[in-house]
């Protein structure tokens, strides 16, 4: 698999109490499971910058979920820097702990997961970056490990639902976001960050009647920019709908829609409000809250999920971290729905 490794201290990682100044795993330490450094013994600075200060592997063996970041920012359209998102994502997660204390998820405690590093890619040819993905997702899929993607701005969905499709065929899809994702050609290019989900229609990669895009919203080209998406069967559930609202209801809906099928979720942090998530290349105003992307998530628990990702956040916009912290809270909480993870 072509990637860039995190390597280092984890590789030290043993069972047992920390000593001659090596780190160990200090919670849970006869879980046959990976656990998440605990900030209560080893200092939150310390150790290999991982997602969770998780071990860090070459691949996905052995693994039931894994997080991988995709570096990739090329395909954006406005403000780039989403290529350091990864970076600063798992430098904000050394914050979050083994437990989900809202839904008493316990993801360490049932999925063996750990931080398998960085996809590489081609900053110079977006379409060949989309092969290299294509080839190193492939690898993941292959060996029964669902993938939480750390981006990277959101051309990334595309290669990753080619490899998804390929394996489980047509596949349902929430997708959280500003903007649909839907255009045909943008500046003369089908492949960039606004056409991500117009090409997995066109592949058959989607089944458009459990496809659900919440939090759509801004400005437009067209008075109605939303109408090729409905024609396809998309639900369509726009920002405007969700203002002031609890989305607890529409996610019980969803999940009737979703059914037993396949489901990947993709959230694209400009779906929050700007003022919960400035770092991003394309903000658009009056989104959702960090209250309703979570009820969002914690609603897809039931689903089959095969896989997540998180894209869009650019560390240059975001001088004070939040978005990252936010970005990391969010794809624990993804992590936490997924399919066999045990309740306390």
């Amino acid at each position: 698999m072509e990637r860039i490794l995190l390597r280092g201290a984890f590789s030290l990682l043993k069972l047992g109490k920390p000593r001659d100044g090596l780190l160990s795993r200090c919670s849970s330490s006869s879980s046959r499971f990976n656990i998440p450094l605990s900030a209560t013994e080893i200092a939150r600075p310390v150790g290999v910058c991982s997602m969770m200060r998780l071990p860090v592997q070459e691949s996905a063996d052995g693994l039931d979920a894994a997080f991988v970041g995709v570096p990739l920012d090329i395909g954006t359209s406005n403000r780039p820097g989403a290529r350091f998102g990864p970076r600063h994502i798992r430098a904000e997660s050394a914050m979050i702990r083994a437990f989900n204390g809202g839904t008493q998820a316990a993801p360490f405690e049932s999925l063996m997961v750990a931080d398998i590093g960085d996809i590489n890619v081609n900053l110079y040819d977006l379409k060949e970056s989309c092969k290299m993905i294509r080839k190193s997702f492939k690898k993941i899929v292959s060996t029964g490990c669902t993938p939480l993607t750390i981006g990277g701005d959101h051309t990334i969905t595309y290669p990753i639902l080619q490899t998804m499709a390929e394996k489980y065929g047509p596949i349902g899809l929430v997708h959280i976001d500003a903007h649909a994702d839907t255009s045909d050609i943008i500046l003369g290019e089908k492949i960039c960050h606004g056409t991500p989900f117009r090409r997995c229609v066109d592949e058959g990669l989607l089944d458009c009647k459990r496809v659900v895009q919440i939090g759509l919203r801004g400005p437009t080209y067209e008075p109605d920019s939303y109408l090729w998406n409905r024609e396809q069967g998309f639900r369509v559930v726009t920002g405007q709908d969700c203002w002031l609202r609890s989305l607890a209801p529409l996610m019980k809906e969803v999940r009737q829609q979703m059914g037993d099928g396949p489901v990947y979720i993709s959230f694209d942090i400009d779906g929050l409000d700007p003022a919960f998530a400035p770092g991003t290349g394309t903000p658009e105003i009056a989104g959702l809250h960090p209250s309703q992307a979570l009820e969002i998530i914690r609603g897809c628990q039931g689903m089959k999920i095969i896989g997540c990702d998180l894209v869009e956040v650019s560390p240059p916009y975001d001088t004070s971290g939040i978005t990252a912290l936010t970005a990391a809270n969010l794809l624990f909480e993804m992590l936490c729905v997924l399919p066999n993870v045990k309740y306390y």
